[in-house]
């Protein structure tokens, strides 16, 4: 490689960039000039279109591709299965095959669906997958799909993504906090909440290793650094957006998995243990508080704006 290969940026194409990993990964990488970032929407580049693919491909000639497209409705999918199995296998199947044409590694963002939730101390990387529901079967089946085509990748799962913005847990919190008098939490699920902007630094701070020699392709885990439960987690969101509005919500009810209806089973527990990811990379485990009163302090900030606009 020339002086010049090494001091221009590196070229990266963001699928599913208006979710929460992807407009996180495009937001972070501006103020970054080892990167040189296109984020594409689903309005933009449909992944389950192979013409589209390759059209996007051979337009912006990425150095990596990271993709964070995916059908994120884990009900939903029950009912919209062919959707579900459309975008987060053979989805990804597409996607990897044209990355494979063309010799560009790719980093998929996957989930902590592809667990059943029964183990309570951590997932590692190499526990066997037991995938809950039709959404959990499509990721685990996507994660196959891309091994089985394309050797140079990453497979990031991850758990308990929350942003400012977008359907997330924190949200639709705050949403509930508006309008209901009683809000019901789960108290005996465990996860570790995970800010979209914590799970975007570990991308790139991944893909710059990656692209500097080291050969530390497969599969990882990330989470934030605490042990939380739902009820822990939304008594905290509450806490946090009072200092901003008055809400409606007076009363805050712990309940269990089985008195909170959902139509497909959550894991029970969603910790997954990150010994691999620090042991190759040397990334560590960000606390989730400092990222959730950041999140909220930017949510209402957006919300003023929309206000004064």
């Amino acid at each position: 490689m020339t002086f010049e290969d090494y001091t221009k940026p590196v070229k990266i194409l963001v699928t599913g960039a208006t979710g929460q990993v992807g407009s996180s990964i495009v937001q972070r990488s501006e103020d970054d000039s080892f990167f040189s970032v296109v984020g594409l929407g689903p309005k933009e580049l449909d992944i389950t279109s192979e013409e589209q693919i390759h059209e996007k491909l051979d337009l912006y000639l990425p150095d990596y591709v990271i993709n964070c497209a995916g059908y994120n409705g884990v009900d939903a999918a029950q009912h919209e299965h062919e959707r579900c199995y459309a975008v987060n296998t053979a989805g990804v199947d597409k996607l990897a095959r044209a990355c494979g044409d063309l010799s560009i590694p790719m980093v998929h963002i996957s989930s902590d669906f592809v667990f059943d939730g029964h183990y309570e101390s951590g997932y590692r990387e190499d526990d066997e997958v037991s995938p809950l529901g039709v959404y959990g079967d499509s990721k685990w089946l996507g994660e196959e799909a891309l091994r089985q085509v394309l050797p140079q990748h990453i497979i990031l799962r991850v758990s308990w993504v929350f942003s400012e913005t977008g359907n997330n847990f924190v949200t639709r919190t705050l949403e509930r906090a508006r309008s209901q008098l009683e809000i019901r939490a789960v108290s005996d699920r465990i996860g570790c909440p995970t800010a979209a902007s914590d799970v975007a630094r570990v991308v790139l701070a991944m893909l710059k290793q990656i692209h500097n020699g080291a050969e530390a392709w497969g599969t990882y885990h990330y989470c934030g650094g605490e042990v939380s439960n739902r009820y822990s987690f939304c008594k905290e969101i509450i806490s946090l957006a009072m200092g901003y509005e008055e809400l409606a919500m007076e009363k805050l009810t712990a309940v269990s998995a089985s008195q909170y209806a959902k139509e497909v089973q959550r894991p029970g527990s969603s910790v997954l243990e990150c010994k691999k990811l620090l042991n190759t990379f040397g990334i560590h485990q960000r606390p989730w508080r400092s990222d959730l009163s950041e999140v909220i302090r930017f949510h209402y900030n957006l919300r003023k704006q929309a206000v004064e606009s």
